[in-house]
């Protein structure tokens, strides 16, 4: 698949096949997204992906803060990824001080890139995935355990996907684009 036609053709899914994702096939779409760019290469992103079906069913009823579109997605996929990112390293120089008045929102920024980078991966490689944000992070904290030193940047649904999903409207270059 070309550049282009990845990015155009990559949707969030939500409804998945029941089908399990082998392990080999998410290590290469983690080692596609290894190449997310990072703030001055810290490369902060790491992956936990859950396949225990009793920890998805957990995480879709006690962390998504009642948001049942999540939570019906959550139990939908064959694997749910759980984003974080090493904490204290974007935005920041050696000695602890803020590259830029943007402070530590560069994490987001990586991790969000990083998202991108693993979703586009994905679809690639024939599966689906939907990155979601309405979570609560210390209860995802409290059923996972996220090692010290991290936090959960998104959570990622994943799977083959059941059927296509429609492209949603997009604006014009015209909307989107400005030169002075």
């Amino acid at each position: 698949m070309e550049t282009l036609e990845c990015i155009k053709t990559r949707r969030s899914v939500r409804k998945f096949k029941d089908q399990p994702i082998p392990r080999e096939v998410m290590e290469q779409v983690v080692a596609a997204a290894a190449w997310a760019p990072s703030w001055k290469n810290t490369q902060t992103a790491r992956y936990i992906v859950l396949e225990n079906r009793e920890l998805i069913e957990k995480l879709a009823d006690d962390c998504v803060i009642g948001f049942k579109y999540n939570t019906v997605t959550l139990k939908a996929a064959a694997a749910v990824v759980i984003m974080t990112c090493v904490t204290g390293r974007c935005g920041y120089e050696r000695d602890g001080s803020f590259s830029t008045p943007k402070g530590d929102r560069w994490e987001m920024f990586d991790a969000g890139i990083a998202a991108q980078t693993f979703c586009l991966a994905a679809h690639e490689l024939g599966l689906g995935t939907v990155i979601m944000g309405v979570f609560d992070e210390n209860k995802v904290n409290e059923v996972i355990g996220i090692p010290e030193g991290q936090s959960v940047s998104a959570l990622i649904a994943v799977g083959y996907p059941e059927g296509e999903a429609a492209a949603p409207a997009r604006k014009t270059v015209e909307q989107l684009l400005s030169f002075k």
